[in-house]
């Protein structure tokens, strides 16, 4: 199998979205995502982007590509560790899982913080997802059980 990680193109967006669906529907909320995919799209390359990703793209034997994965992340501040990289989704397709290809994606997020000078990288996990809980841990990921996750609809 031939997977390139590259950065994501405006004309990705549309099979991102699908994945960021079929992640709501395996993290049990398949009713909460409601950005369009205008609106995804002017986030991310419209003249002030918010956010940026990377794919996992499959080179098919035909010649066609099919992206099987994806890691979206923006910058956030700390006050105290200054810019951080927030990984805000990482999804490989059910299908697709057991092939190395988080593993790539996730070095490429790594590799990146590295690029821009960051200070580390944070992310959310759901308590019971043990496959993510258990893949985060072979980078010696800190969890952190004193937070707790606010949010104003």
């Amino acid at each position: 199998m031939n997977i390139n990680i590259r950065r994501a193109e405006a004309r990705d967006c549309a099979r991102i979205l699908e994945l960021i669906k079929e992640l709501a529907v395996y993290e049990k909320a398949p009713d909460e995502v409601t950005v369009t995919l205008d609106h995804f799209i002017e986030s991310g390359f419209g003249e002030k982007p918010v956010w940026w990703a990377f794919v996992a793209e499959e080179t098919k034997s035909d010649g066609s590509n099919e992206i099987h994965g994806f890691a979206l992340y923006y910058i956030r501040y700390s006050t105290w560790k200054g810019q951080r990289m927030y990984l805000e989704d990482i999804l490989v397709t059910e299908k697709m899982r057991g092939q190395h290809i988080g593993k790539l994606l996730f070095e490429r997020l790594i590799e990146e913080c590295k690029e821009k000078g960051l200070k580390g990288m944070v992310w959310q996990v759901l308590e019971w997802n043990e496959p993510a809980i258990h893949f985060y841990k072979k980078y010696n990921a800190h969890f952190d059980p004193e937070w707790i996750n606010c949010s104003i609809n």
